[in-house]
């Protein structure tokens, strides 16, 4: 008998200083008084997934939100036993935090670290301070280069910073400035996103009433792409569409997202996978306390894909990694050839310079990767299409191809 496949676990922390303009997460200001309350439901909630993932190995644990940071370490050394509790931690686990720069002492770093934390994200966002106004971030730019000198003195071995770029009036040199200045940290990986104005975000509405232009989408992709030849000069591999590593130092976590792995979405709002199943956990933090007090669990929604909806997502994770994939392993997670069930929008996405064959492996063009969701959409509209064409007819026989 073969070994049940390894999981995740994300655990996600909704807490946060303040609630920047341009965010659309599940995040909360103003709860504190919650926290201890919440590492209880927390702990709660992953003992009750303890039947459902035994004998499993965990391979990573990532602390996301929210800012985790804010929480004390004791409370996600807490949670990070109650995970090893529940199944067994892999040797070469990665368990990763993010966190604020300016928030985090040495002394908590080093109890993070010693509870087997090895890699920690700072949301720098810039190194601009005008832009860092802009973003209603609460830091400075030099408290994010004392935060990754703390995480190195404490021992953590894996740095990341996240940044963005395509900031209304954000002019190339200056986006090259804080690049520049990222680089002078030598980080270990770097997640680097656009910003997107995000329906019902204080940033939408400042869009909506002409306060703010968002910057045209060409000079923004001009940026990505200058950004991936700089990056790919000082050493950091481009191996996801927003992600650059120095070799050794790619996310594993993620990874398990992009490869269709099962993990366990734990907290407040989280999302899990799990043999198939896709399920969603209360959002309010408050109401998600109550509901695993009461019940153990605070599932929302709990869905089984269907085969379409599960096709076109594996398609348009896969495409988000700069290798691309092989076709057989689509084949081999869905028992249909990808030429079969997804050939029509596939072909047109190459014929357009979208898509490329490249040492067996199906890959988005440089092209291709400043339009991967136009590439996504197509193949979700063709697997749509297909679905309803082979379902059963009124009268119980089938219409369309099988």
């Amino acid at each position: 008998m073969s070994a049940p496949p390894p999981v995740a676990v994300y655990v996600h922390i909704p807490f946060c200083v303040r609630v920047c303009g341009y965010c659309d997460f599940n995040t909360y200001a103003g709860m504190d008084a919650l926290k201890g309350a919440y590492t209880a439901a927390v702990v709660a909630e992953i003992e009750s997934w303890a039947p459902d993932i035994a004998g499993r190995s965990v391979t990573s644990i990532a602390f996301g939100g929210g800012t985790p940071g804010e929480m004390p370490p004791d409370s996600l050394v807490a949670v990070i036993e109650a995970v090893r509790a529940a199944a067994p931690l892999a040797p070469d686990a990665e368990v990763s935090l993010e966190a604020n720069p300016g928030t985090t002492s040495l002394a908590d770093l080093r109890a993070l670290a010693g509870a087997g934390v090895n890699r920690i994200s700072f949301g720098a966002q810039s190194f601009d301070a005008g832009e860092l106004a802009f973003l209603d971030r609460v830091h400075t730019p030099e408290a994010t280069a004392a935060s990754l000198h703390l995480a190195r003195e404490a021992g953590i071995p894996g740095v990341n910073l996240d940044l963005m770029y395509g900031l209304p009036g954000q002019s190339p040199a200056a986006w090259q400035a804080t690049l520049d200045h990222a680089l002078t940290l030598a980080p270990d990986h770097l997640s680097l996103y656009a910003l997107t104005v995000e329906p019902g975000t204080p940033l939408d509405g400042r869009v909506e009433r002409g306060e703010v232009t968002p910057l045209d989408p060409d000079a923004v992709a001009a940026m990505y792409e200058s950004t991936a030849t700089r990056l790919e000069a000082a050493g950091y591999r481009h191996y996801e569409l927003s992600n650059w590593a120095r070799p050794g130092h790619e996310s594993r976590h993620n990874r398990v997202y992009w490869t269709w792995g099962d993990y366990l979405g734990i907290g407040a709002g989280a999302h899990g996978f799990l043999d198939g199943h896709r399920f969603e956990n209360v959002a309010n933090p408050r109401a998600y306390i109550d509901a695993v007090r009461r019940d153990g669990r605070a599932i929302a929604e709990a869905v089984r894909p269907d085969p379409a909806t599960s096709m076109s997502d594996w398609l348009a994770l896969r495409l988000r990694l700069i290798e691309g994939f092989d076709a057989a392993e689509f084949a081999e997670c869905f028992g249909e050839p990808l030429e079969a069930v997804a050939g029509p929008p596939l072909d047109a996405c190459r014929d357009a310079g979208l898509l490329e064959k490249s040492g067996g492996r199906l890959r988005l063009t440089a092209r291709g990767r400043l339009l991967h969701n136009e590439v996504a959409v197509r193949v979700m509209l063709h697997l749509r299409e297909r679905a309803e064409e082979s379902a059963p007819s009124p009268r119980g026989g089938a219409s369309g191809v099988a």
